[in-house]
């Protein structure tokens, strides 16, 4: 199959396109920069260069490269964010994921592409429920400021993904090489500096997902014609008061502070508190019945060590 990867030199890009080529797929890779095309060519990919913004150069970008399929990966995200200013920080990839899409399912289209995956997030759910999210869970009725604009693009996503019957991954909070939970990522330098807190009770619910996960389950998807959306996370949804002591530990951290609500309000604002204390957890139950796919790392446990065991010193 050949297919176009738009967000190729991405953290799940990156792994992506190898596992592509190792499995006989031919890959071409969606460069802006020179430096993008030197990074793509050097992983065996082909390159075709356009921005993903503009219309008339996707069409074109698409229409050279010829693809069977078409996966979306495409986003500017931070490597560090100020939770307070989630919505600023976001702005680029709001677009991407809004005009982006637009651009690139229609430049899909106009290809004669049969296949279009793209990349959402399980970051979505009401959080007032009990257990893990299924994908009939609605998405948060009354998000916090901040992350009303987020929320907004990535439902404009999965609906023009609908209309051109893709599919839409959605990926948990990523971890692996290249992310902010990577050895020297900007997560686990602040919690190596002791500036990451469990806030209030330290109830909020992440589902993780390594991008080596998130990259053999869009070679999965590639195989099949399943539309709609699916929750791509391990199997272990944890509260951060479970799995922040863990990864301090593992990174050779003290043990995280504890931060009163009042107190991490005025740090963090409505969003990291959300974050902290609200954010549900994702149910995997069916991406892997329908994909037959299973993730390598089960647990975030298990990803973390294999990850970050050696982070902490020699």
């Amino acid at each position: 199959m050949r297919v176009f990867v738009a967000g190729a030199t991405g953290v799940i890009g990156r792994r992506l396109v190898p596992q592509l080529l190792s499995t006989g797929h031919e890959v071409i890779g969606l460069a802006r920069s020179q430096a993008a095309t030197v990074a793509l060519e050097r992983l065996g990919a082909d390159v075709v260069q356009a921005d993903a913004l503009d219309h008339a150069a996707m069409r074109r970008a698409v229409r050279v490269a010829a693809p069977d399929a078409v996966v979306h990966l495409l986003t500017t995200i931070p490597a560090r964010i100020n939770p307070r200013r989630l919505a600023r920080e976001f702005a680029q990839t709001n677009r991407l994921r809004t005009q982006g899409t637009i651009n690139l399912v229609d430049a899909a289209a106009q290809a004669g592409a049969k296949r279009v995956i793209t990349q959402g997030s399980a970051v979505v759910y009401e959080p007032n429920g009990a257990g893990p999210a299924t994908e009939d869970v609605p998405f948060w009725h009354r998000p916090p400021r901040e992350f009303g604009p987020v929320l907004e693009a990535l439902r404009r996503l999965e609906a023009l993904t609908a209309e051109a019957g893709g599919l839409v991954l959605r990926f948990g909070h990523l971890y692996g090489p290249g992310t902010i939970y990577a050895p020297g990522g900007s997560f686990v330098d602040q919690v190596q500096n002791r500036t990451v807190p469990i806030v209030g009770q330290g109830t909020g619910t992440f589902s993780f997902t390594h991008t080596d996960d998130a990259a053999s389950a869009i070679i999965a998807a590639l195989e099949t014609t399943v539309d709609g959306a699916l929750n791509v996370v391990d199997d272990q949804p944890a509260q951060i008061r479970e799995w922040l002591p863990v990864l301090a530990e593992l990174v050779g951290a003290p043990p995280p502070l504890h931060l009163p609500l009042p107190m991490a309000r005025l740090a963090i604002g409505s969003w990291g508190i959300a974050l902290m204390t609200q954010l549900r957890g994702a149910d995997n139950t069916n991406v892997k019945r329908v994909l037959d796919w299973n993730p390598t790392y089960r647990s975030w446990w298990q990803g973390f060590v294999a990850e970050l065991a050696h982070a902490g010193g020699p």
